[in-house]
Formats: C-alpha cells, sequence, structure tokens
C-alpha cells in the first residue's frame, strides 16, 4: 500500500483483517468480477456467480465467451467481489475442471440453478489476496501471498 493513503508500514496500528473475514465475503457473495486479458493486451472484466470452495473460486462460463478465451490462452486473473465497502481481490491462475455432483449441488443451492455435472468449470487459487473495509480503510488494509 503506498505511504499515501496512510497505512502503517511498521506493524504498528495496522489493525489487520484476518483471512477468516476475506474467507466470509467470499462465500456470501453472489456476483463475482473475473478480470482477464484479450490477446492484444485489452482488458476484459464480466460479472459471474460462483463459489468459494475448498480455499478456492469455482466459476463456470460458456466456452465461447471471450474470458473463456482469454483463460485458455492465459489463465492469470483477477477475481474481485461487487463490493467496494467490503473488498475482496484475489490474483492467479486458474485450473480447467470437470464440475461434480458437490459443486452442482452448492452451486443450485445458493443460485436455485443448477450446472451440468462433467462440464468444464474454473478454478482459481489464489496466489495473492487484499481486502479492506471501507469503514477501515487504509488501518485495515491487508495482503496475503499464498503458496
Amino acid at each position: 500500500m503506498r505511504a499515501g493513503y496512510g497505512a502503517p508500514d511498521d506493524g504498528s496500528g495496522g489493525e489487520l483483517l484476518p483471512w477468516s473475514c476475506a474467507a466470509e465475503r467470499l462465500e456470501r457473495a453472489r456476483n463475482y468480477w473475473i478480470s482477464t486479458t484479450r490477446a492484444d493486451g485489452r482488458p476484459h472484466a464480466a460479472p459471474v456467480w460462483a463459489l468459494w470452495l475448498d480455499d478456492a473460486v469455482w466459476f463456470s462460463t460458456g466456452a465461447d465467451s471471450q474470458k473463456a478465451r482469454n483463460m485458455a490462452r492465459d489463465p492469470r486473473i483477477v477475481v474481485h467481489l461487487e463490493s467496494g465497502d467490503e473488498t475482496v481481490i484475489l490474483e492467479g491462475e486458474v485450473q480447467e475442471v470437470l464440475a461434480d455432483e458437490r459443486f452442482a449441488d452448492l452451486y443450485e443451492q445458493k443460485y436455485d440453478y443448477r450446472p451440468e455435472v462433467g462440464s468444464t468449470v474454473y478454478v482459481l487459487r489464489p496466489r495473492v489476496g487484499q481486502t479492506w473495509s471501507e469503514q477501515g480503510f487504509p488501518r485495515d488494509a491487508t495482503r496475503w501471498v499464498f503458496d
């Protein structure tokens, strides 16, 4: 965090948010913004429905969608929740997996829509996470780096 925001850089006075706050926000979110990069370098952002499951964001999109084409070429993405008041931003690389019964069941419970078992699902296990709250910023701005 840049010094100009007033976030403490020496550990004094900061009110770092625990990861459990980020995980809770990820679980209860309805819309997740996926940011990818087109072949010519232009950014592309679009909302999707998703699940926070097994410490990862799981979502699907049509195989011919812009984001699917972008991820096939470059799996590095950013996921951002829709709230700027309770911010969670995740970075990493997606992997394609097949939707299983557990994913389909949980997705149906959350969105009242059941994805097809065996369909392609994208999974983002974050490498970097950032979070803060509008009321606590910049004191509670927190960044994680994952293995």
